[in-house]
């Protein structure tokens, strides 16, 4: 059974970093794609960043490339999205993904993605 498990998320004034974390469980075998989608009020879900399990291709949301960094523990099997310098924009409830890589997978696609967590509340401040 897959398991997410978010942490992080919170009020940030604007400038400021912030940390998420998901844990994944259940995943077999290594060939999956993990990372987070965002959702403000009234819009449509956005692809943040997402990440390989084991190519370590990534994808970054034109927005937030140079700003956002996500890195993959294998060991922890835990996915960060390190934050810097956020704006008001940034704010949304941000929710992790997970699902098994295909030959034709378009990373910032939302009906990719099979698995999804309970979603965290970033929100920062002007």
């Amino acid at each position: 059974e897959v398991r997410l498990v978010e942490s992080g998320g919170g009020l940030v004034q604007t400038g400021g970093s912030m940390r998420l974390s998901c844990a994944a469980s259940g995943f077999t075998p290594d060939d999956y794609v993990i990372g987070w989608f965002r959702q403000a009020p009234g819009e449509e879900r956005e692809g943040v960043s997402l990440i390989h399990s084991s190519r370590g291709t990534t994808y970054y949301l034109d927005s937030v490339k140079g700003r956002f960094t996500i890195s993959l523990d294998k060991i922890r099997n835990t996915v960060h999205l390190q934050m810097n310098s956020l704006k008001p924009e940034d704010t949304a409830n941000y929710y992790c993904v997970a699902a098994y890589y295909t030959g034709t997978f378009y990373y910032p696609d939302p009906h990719e993605y099979d698995y999804w967590g309970q979603g965290t509340q970033v929100t920062v401040s002007s």
